[in-house]
């Protein structure tokens, strides 16, 4: 077994003290790397260690390689856990972090390599007989043969980044005529987003669900499922709620898809923890939709509904120990819902409030868990993405963890700044989100801002309301104290007349 007596974890804000925390369960010591922005974050406080990396734009800090091994060399860390975001898929990393003797928490470089890019990612599921989505298997590179294949798949379509993700280089085509024009558009974001302007099409699934599944590998060739993970509530493509399990999967598709990720994951010789996506259609037929070589945001509902901690389980793995549990092993108790509460407006589509956390008192009880980098008085920089936490509840089936996380939301206190904690509450108590008849349309079919607002005015007459009766209490107090003081008064002013 490979010795890991420190870890240097190259992240920031919750993911970081989330990594941290299962470390220093193991017995293992961490070292903190941060830019000038995060000088006073938590998670370089609760550090063995730590070192300043550079200013404050990732580009400067948190994304230099470079800096990070320098780190590691400075303070003895053997490994380093890259989180999810910044370098955590970025296979050039990874190679440097292995020439430089060090252990990288996470999959091979060529695994990264292959599961980054779309169109290698189809190729190497494909081995398996993975089903995809009818579309074109390779970058489109002649426009006329492209538009002849999206006639033959047909309208809509959906053109897509090879290399993209979060929406970016992604266009809905209808029809024919705005093919060429849609497909520009696609080349140019591509382009300008991750330097690979290559495209491909897919049929557009109208009314789809985002469903994931968990993977694990091990050195020894070992690699299990930990079910799905429910993924459609979304805004400008990026998850908002999660949930484990879904609540539309029966035993026979849950089984089925786990052993196409399972496949998908055998097909680059996949080590550590993983995620293979796809997207459910209304028939509930799953399509491949890609691979994540890495920890997922959403991981502590699996955690929640296994019982495992994946963070251990990867490093574990990292020290060359082989999975101590077997796929049949494996079941699913309870229910996991997740909130991602960023620092943002729902009521302006969700752009980035920025501001300083003037209240935060985060919920507490049976089935709540937090996992945040914040606290009050805090700053939320605008260098980085505006997630202040993740707030989980766990439940013996999916109305409690649906009643647990409204009750959360409800005790979650933060003022300051704008949050999606009241779209949160919002999308618990809708009648599409309760029943399960949603997918990844939900919030341009049922968010309605005005909604959120009357929401938002009660809550403030209830509180204005409450201010008003504490205030006459108090009123009432100061009087019958003042009476009281005035009696006792009288009694000395007269107390001679009776003694």
């Amino acid at each position: 077994m490979i010795e890991i007596t420190k870890i240097l974890v190259a992240n920031r804000g919750e993911i970081a003290l989330r990594i941290m925390r299962s470390a220093k369960e193991m017995g293992i010591k961490t070292v903190a790397v941060f830019s000038e922005a995060d000088r006073t974050a938590l998670h370089v406080r609760y550090a063995d260690e730590a070192i300043c990396i550079g200013p404050a734009p990732s580009n400067q800090s948190y994304l230099v390689g470079a800096k990070i091994i320098d780190a590691c060399q400075q303070t003895g860390a053997q490994a380093i856990h890259p989180g999810y975001g910044f370098l955590s898929e970025n296979a050039a990393f990874a190679r440097e972090v292995a020439a430089a003797g060090l252990i990288l928490i996470g999959p091979t470089p060529q695994a990264m390599e292959t599961m980054g890019n779309k169109l290698s990612a189809k190729a190497a599921a494909l081995q398996y007989q993975i089903p995809m989505v009818p579309g074109t298997e390779e970058a489109i590179t002649d426009i006329n043969e492209a538009k002849q294949r999206a006639i033959e798949v047909g309208f809509p379509i959906l053109i897509k980044a090879a290399a993209g993700g979060g929406g970016k280089g992604m266009r809905i085509v209808e029809k024919v005529a705005d093919f060429e024009e849609q497909m520009d558009l696609a080349v140019s974001e591509a382009t300008s987003a991750f330097g690979d302007g290559a495209v491909f099409i897919e049929r557009y699934v109208t009314s789809p669900r985002h469903i994931e599944i968990q993977v694990l590998g091990d050195t020894h060739g070992n690699i299990v499922h930990l079910f799905e993970r429910e993924c459609s509530i979304q805004r400008r493509h990026q998850k908002v709620v999660e949930e484990a399990p879904s609540s539309v999967l029966n035993e026979e598709i849950r089984a089925k898809m786990g052993k196409c990720a399972v496949d998908v994951a055998h097909s680059v010789n996949y080590v550590g923890a993983g995620t293979v996506e796809f997207i459910l259609d209304e028939n509930l037929d799953f399509f491949f939709l890609e691979m994540n070589t890495r920890l997922q945001v959403e991981h502590p509902v699996t955690e929640m509904i296994t019982g495992l901690d994946l963070v251990k389980e990867q490093i574990k793995i990292a020290r060359g120990e082989a999975l101590s549990f077997k796929q049949e092993d494996l079941k699913i108790s309870g229910h996991a819902m997740e909130l991602r509460v960023y620092a943002e407006d729902p009521l302006n589509n969700f752009l980035p409030d920025i501001g300083t956390l003037q209240t935060y008192r985060t919920p507490k009880g049976n089935g709540v868990r937090v996992d945040d980098g914040f606290e009050e008085g805090m700053e939320i920089p605008i260098y980085y993405d505006p997630m202040i936490a993740k707030l989980i509840t766990y439940g013996k089936d999916r109305t409690e963890a649906i009643d647990r996380m409204v009750r959360a939301i409800d005790e979650y206190d933060i003022t300051g700044i704008q949050t999606t904690l009241g779209f949160g509450k919002f999308v618990m108590q809708h009648q599409a989100f309760v029943s399960g008849k949603f997918d990844t349309h939900f919030v341009g079919k049922y968010f309605n801002a005005d909604s959120l607002k009357t929401d938002n005015e009660e809550e403030a007459i209830l509180a204005a309301l409450t201010a008003v009766l504490h205030l006459q209490q108090q009123k009432k107090n100061i009087q019958t104290a003042t009476e009281a003081t005035a009696s006792v008064s009288n009694w000395k002013k007269n107390r001679k007349k009776y003694i």
